[in-house]
């Protein structure tokens, strides 16, 4: 008979203090020496047990076998003139995924001015299937755990040797078709004896899976949210993101009301302007009776070129109209014309050149992908 196969380690990044607790409880251990993990942990962030000198080596030596204090590594990072950095992290099963940090910026997303904003990832790939973005263009592969999440954050800040002090969930994936994980990660991420990034440092953005605004409204953490808009109508929207004729903007808006009732914080709606599909002033009127009525911001982004995808970002001067409707229609908007656009900032590109080179995927837009349209949850 063969004997049954150890648990994988768990991540010490993705467990909070009750259940680093729970494992000195079964090691017969005092609760103190729980405590001097977290913070060897979280505050002193030791990459390896090694560096945890309070503890006894023979309990670094158990302790080793059954947690890990990393699970990704840095595999490339990319710069820009403007001090944009991308990088790409590898992850234990051999997968990438990528996080942006952009330097400091207006205020995009309340509060004052941000500062080493860091773009978070939440899985690997995505199945929503965007029609502009490079993050499905291989379809989702999977969710990220609640420590990949937090890790990305921890990588970057060792590598930078500076704090990030805002975080927005708007890198690789679906946020909210990762609900378990990402709601943990925050909670470690906010806590004092976490991370200790205030939760209006926060901002998750979401294609529009209405139900999980809903459930998202009533999660205790006064986190901000920021909707993937990007077309003011059905007939629009639906040309470049599917998820709208899952959740179309009826619904998606009841669910925002349904947030504002709960919430202090703006909504922030997420609009890229892609040349001939939702660049049209009538667009942009629809856009600002909607934003009105849920007292929303809006972020104008011109589209990011991407390899191997058809769309073209406005001219400035169509931009500057577009936008101008907006602002005399009394909506607060943003035309941000990105940083980090000579590095291929369009979040999952670098994870695409990375992954094709290497065979995991056979090309940049395989005639097979996972999304919710092949059945993806």
């Amino acid at each position: 008979m063969t004997p049954p196969s150890a648990p994988a380690p768990q991540a010490l990044l993705g467990m909070k203090p009750e259940e680093i607790a729970a494992v000195f409880a079964e090691l017969g251990q005092p609760a103190f020496r729980a405590k001097q993990l977290v913070e060897w942990v979280f505050a002193k962030r030791a990459a390896s047990f090694e560096q945890m000198t309070n503890l006894p080596k023979a309990m670094r030596d158990v302790l080793a076998t059954r947690l890990v204090t990393r699970s990704m590594t840095i595999a490339k990072v990319t710069g820009s003139a403007d001090t944009t950095r991308k990088f790409l992290l590898k992850l234990q099963d051999g997968r990438y995924v990528e996080t942006v940090l952009i330097p400091a910026n207006p205020a995009l997303y309340g509060g004052k001015s941000d500062r080493r904003t860091l773009c978070v990832s939440s899985q690997v790939g995505c199945a929503y299937d965007c029609k502009f973005c490079a993050s499905g263009l291989a379809g989702f592969t999977r969710n990220l755990t609640a420590a990949e999440i937090v890790e990305q954050i921890v990588q970057v800040e060792a590598y930078a040797g500076e704090r990030v002090d805002n975080l927005v969930f708007m890198g690789m994936g679906e946020p909210l078709a990762n609900f378990s994980n990402l709601t943990k990660a925050v909670e470690i991420l906010n806590a004092e004896w976490g991370i200790g990034i205030g939760a209006r440092h926060m901002t998750i953005s979401t294609s529009g899976l209405a139900p999980q605004i809903k459930k998202l409204a009533d999660f205790p953490l006064q986190i901000r949210l920021a909707i993937s808009l990007h077309g003011a109508t059905d007939e629009v929207r639906e040309k470049i993101m599917p998820v709208n004729r899952k959740h179309n903007i009826a619904e998606l808006f009841e669910a925002l009301e349904y947030w504002n009732a709960r919430r202090k914080q703006f909504l922030t709606f997420e609009f890229i302007l892609i040349e001939n599909i939702n660049d049209s002033l009538d667009q942009a009127r629809v856009l600002a009776r909607r934003a009105r009525s849920v007292n929303a911001k809006v972020n104008l982004i011109p589209y990011n070129t991407v390899e191997g995808l058809p769309w073209v970002r406005p001219s400035e001067q169509r931009q500057d109209a577009f936008h101008d409707v907006l602002t005399n229609a009394g909506v607060t908007a943003t035309l941000r014309r990105e940083k980090g656009h000579d590095i291929a900032a369009a979040c999952g590109q670098l994870r695409l050149k990375q992954e094709t080179e290497l065979g995991i995927i056979e090309s940049p837009i395989p005639a097979k992908r996972i999304t919710i349209g092949a059945g993806a949850a």
